[in-house]
């Protein structure tokens, strides 16, 4: 057991992690575990969109030997992107570290992340490497700018540059990129205030393109950084792979409106709807989860 951290005594460096959870299973418990076992990590702060009873109370029983652990719940599922807003609310640290309840970080990967931040524009953010379970780069870790024409270019395999890049050579050190993955995502919680933090409107699935686009928008960087790694299990949360699939096509609509370049693109995104359907429809159906 570490030693409990004293909230009160919050300094400019202090790293709050923040996991929304939603029927995660057991990985949640490997994934606040190593959590815990990162002593520059401040505090946790579990967003509970809904959870068995029994992992509540499992969840109460840290609450009670770890200090710097709080559990908010009772508010029911209130999506992805408005569970992190509440989490950011109520965090004292001054870095927020946005990490899934089935990605398990590394030691000292959270202080590197906010050590690189520290030298970026504002509104800035920074992201690390997911791995599977043989050590391989996950996709979304790194992405190149995603539009509606590069999207569709990569659905069609058409064309050498794609919006993943797992399989581009690892760099050395930090790189910019168009965005990271928000399975682990810091920002300051200055550069979250001038951003207003995620966009609710985006429920599940696609609110990490929007807050890396918004924060370019505004002048600042976002940053890919290798060694900073989390072993991401994926698909570990108790829902149907239809409604998750449904839940990025939402997304992807919703993204592609918000930041389309010209009015009547629209146009486009409404005819590309039917095809996106079917993509995110045969993912559901047949594909494999690619993250593992």
């Amino acid at each position: 057991m570490i030693n409990e951290v004293e909230l009160n005594d919050i300094n400019a460096s202090s790293i709050s992690v923040i996991m929304v959870s939603y029927m995660t299973g057991p990985a949640l418990f490997e994934a606040i575990k190593h959590v815990i076992l990162d002593t520059k990590i401040s505090e946790l702060i579990i967003i509970d969109n809904g959870n068995p009873e029994q992992v509540r109370e499992k969840l109460f029983l840290l609450v009670k030997s770890y200090g710097h652990i709080k559990v908010k719940t009772g508010h029911g599922n209130i999506g992805f992107s408005k569970g992190c807003n509440y989490g950011a609310k109520v965090a004292s640290g001054n870095y927020l570290l946005f990490l899934n309840p089935d990605a398990l970080i590394t030691k000292n990967s959270a202080t590197k992340l906010m050590n690189l931040g520290k030298n970026l524009k504002r509104p800035w953010i920074t992201g690390g490497k997911l791995i599977n379970s043989r050590g391989e780069e996950q996709r979304g870790s790194r992405r190149g700018e995603v539009t509606l024409f590069s999207s569709l270019l990569t659905v069609l395999h058409l064309g050498k540059k794609t919006i993943h890049q797992e399989n581009n050579p690892l760099p050395n050190g930090a790189i910019p990129c168009s965005a990271v993955s928000g399975a682990l995502l810091m920002i300051d919680k200055s550069s979250f205030q001038i951003i207003n933090g995620f966009d609710e409107d985006f429920f599940l699935h696609v609110e990490d393109l929007d807050i890396c686009k918004r924060a370019i928008k505004k002048g600042g960087d976002v940053y890919f950084l290798p060694n900073a790694t989390a072993m991401h299990y994926g698909a570990t949360s108790d829902i149907k792979k239809i409604k998750v699939e449904l839940q990025k096509l939402n997304g992807f609509k919703k993204y592609f409106i918000k930041h389309r370049k010209y009015k009547l693109e629209i146009i486009l995104i409404y005819i590309s709807l039917p095809f996106m359907a079917l993509y995110f429809l045969y993912k559901a159906t047949f594909s494999s989860d690619k993250k593992i």
